[in-house]
């Protein structure tokens, strides 16, 4: 186990010895698991195992890392080993890395640069934050359209070593506007002499100012290796690749899963992360769910003496209000996922709380009518419909909101994972509740 002996000793006293030892045992693993390791360590010991790499393997390393991660791990560097990192990177990686640091810092960093990268780096950090711009690479081989598949070749053989990609070749043409788009396997396939228009096809091709997340979505969904990225003039500025795209949609999921679990998505790897940050991501949504709490205790206040007449009463407030709070997340969750794949869009909103209050109305009869036979047998028939009732409307109400409320927060310009399991609980906890007793007064002739 190489990676848990490199692992103890970093943990140790780091002699000449020591970190002879380190360099030869991180020289046999892979740079995953490197990367693996880093992310586990303190960031001093993770800056000592990146200085125990050769020059490659800790841009690498250190390219692989999340921005908020990086960040950390430069003002434990020191200033010139963090200055080579930077100058190396892709300018994007770059720009990732900047939105983490101070302004001075940034700006001292980006002084740092020859005008050629400046002006590159500059071209992605001008785009719109959450913005396809900023995920884009700008080192992007184009071909003119007059070219032959001969002159083409020879312009990826030119830019082999410092293009972003060479599987995916936007064809532009003499202003530089997007035309087409012509496959590597294509190129190589196709006689020499033969005309680079008469062997391209039409581009899928993404905004500079688009949302990161639309566009990636859209992106797989095409199954592309590569996406031009153009202006509001359609001239190419860029383009981004399938590791950008599943990137962009990894964070954005772990995003939506962490808010729909009442907290937010950690910026770095769970050990890297201070216990501080922990409790600030946490802390919003146990104060929402308290205020939920606080509804639910002020609604059983209020009925109080229904509940003191019938007492078996208070026997079901967990199974509906925990059945409201499911089935309203179950909505809210698909709804959000239907949302990012672009299933669905705001104009469908009729369309979802009519198909949500259906769902929810048949979900709503098989518990309800599941829990009067159930209630009745035990507690008499009485209660047995009051119990039934109470699902079948609690479940209707639960799936017709969960199912509009990441409509109403994506036109909101909110995040639609927001408005997912604390908010549903709080509305569902306390409607339902009002519900369950003015039901249980009609029954029972309170």
């Amino acid at each position: 186990m190489s990676v848990d002996t490199l692992a103890d000793l970093l943990g140790g006293e780091m002699t000449p010895a020591a970190l002879q030892e380190a360099a030869q045992l991180a020289a046999g693993l892979s740079d995953g698991e490197i990367v693996g390791l880093v992310e586990r360590l303190s960031a001093a010991r993770a800056c000592v195992l990146l200085q125990t790499l050769d020059e490659r393997r800790a841009l690498a390393v250190f390219e692989a890392l999340d921005a908020a991660h990086q960040a950390v791990l430069v003002d434990t560097l020191g200033e010139d080993a963090a200055t080579d990192l930077f100058v190396a990177m892709d300018p994007d990686d770059r720009v990732s890395l900047l939105d983490e640091l101070s302004p001075d810092l940034a700006e001292h960093f980006l002084a740092q640069l020859d005008p050629r990268e400046r002006g590159l780096t500059s071209l992605v950090l001008g785009s719109p934050r959450q913005s396809i711009g900023r995920r884009m690479s700008p080192e992007v081989v184009s071909v003119p359209v007059t070219d032959t598949v001969d002159q083409a070749l020879a312009r990826v053989r030119l830019r082999l070593h410092d293009a972003e990609t060479v599987y995916t070749l936007p064809v532009v043409d003499e202003s530089g506007v997007l035309v087409g788009v012509l496959g590597l396997r294509r190129l190589l396939a196709t006689a020499p002499e033969t005309p680079v228009a008469d062997v391209m096809r039409p581009a899928e091709s993404g905004v500079v100012t688009e949302d990161a997340e639309r566009t990636a979505r859209r992106f797989l969904d095409r199954k592309l290796l590569g996406m031009p990225i153009v202006d509001a003039d359609r001239r190419l500025v860029g383009i981004v690749t399938v590791d950008d795209a599943l990137a962009i949609t990894e964070e954005a999921d772990s995003q939506d899963v962490a808010r729909q679990g009442g907290t937010e998505a950690l910026r770095r790897p769970y050990l890297s992360t201070a216990v501080g940050d922990l409790v600030r991501s946490r802390i919003v949504w146990l104060l929402v769910l308290a205020v939920s709490a606080a509804l639910t205790v002020q609604v059983l206040e209020i009925f109080e003496a229904t509940l003191t007449e019938v007492v078996v009463l208070a026997l079901f407030i967990p199974l509906l209000t925990g059945t409201g709070g499911n089935t309203g997340n179950q909505a809210a969750t698909t709804i959000t996922r239907a949302l990012a794949l672009g299933d669905v869009t705001p104009r469908d909103i009729s369309r979802v709380l009519l198909r949500e209050a259906r769902v929810g109305t048949l979900l709503g009869a098989v518990l309800g009518s599941l829990a009067f036979l159930i209630a009745g047998v035990i507690y008499g028939p009485q209660i047995g419909l009051v119990i039934g009732l109470t699902l079948l409307s609690v479940c209707t109400i639960a799936a017709t909101v969960g199912g509009a409320m990441p409509i109403i927060a994506q036109k909101l310009r909110a995040d639609p994972a927001v408005f997912s399991n604390p908010f549903i609980s709080t509305f569902t906890d306390a409607t339902g509740l009002v519900v369950y007793f003015l039901i249980a007064r009609a029954v029972l002739q309170l």
